[in-house]
């Protein structure tokens, strides 16, 4: 299992999903541009000491990123406010990539479009959404719950 960002704006979301990252021995990438330097006080303190333990790839760009999934093969799991799908319905594998968007933007359509499933968190009706390190955690819990291969 592994987590991508799609272009991260917010330096604290970033810093606490790499920490949960680290925390459950998952693999994390990140997908340039992001909205703030990784020198940045609030990414560095969200993460605190737990950034050294975990494995970041970053990638200069959405193609860049796409061309390496690709070429290893591993199916894209988008999680978005526009899917119709539960995230509790989804069946996950172990070496799915579960894909978050920008907090201030989602993901474009062209991203949207080659993903392998677009699932939802279901919430509250009249409310946006979780905030993007909670949805993560809850998505990347439920995905290890069911593959069985928490850290």
């Amino acid at each position: 299992m592994q987590i991508a960002l799609f272009q991260p704006d917010i330096p604290q979301n970033t810093g606490t999903i790499l920490r949960l990252c680290a925390c459950l021995d998952v693999a994390a990438h990140i997908i340039e541009p992001a909205g703030f330097p990784v020198s940045d006080r609030h990414f560095r303190r969200s993460g605190m000491d737990y950034l050294d333990h975990v494995a970041i790839t970053r990638h200069d760009s959405w193609p860049k990123f796409e061309q390496w999934r690709n070429d290893e093969g591993f199916r894209l799991v988008l999680f978005t406010t526009k899917a119709a799908s539960s995230y509790l319905d989804y069946r996950y594998q172990p070496d799915d990539i579960l894909l978050f968007g920008r907090e201030s933007a989602g993901v474009p359509d062209e991203v949207a479009h080659v993903a392998d499933a677009r699932l939802v968190i279901p919430i509250k009706p009249g409310l946006r959404s979780l905030n993007v390190a909670m949805a993560a955690a809850m998505a990347l819990g439920e995905a290890l719950r069911q593959t069985g291969s928490a850290a």
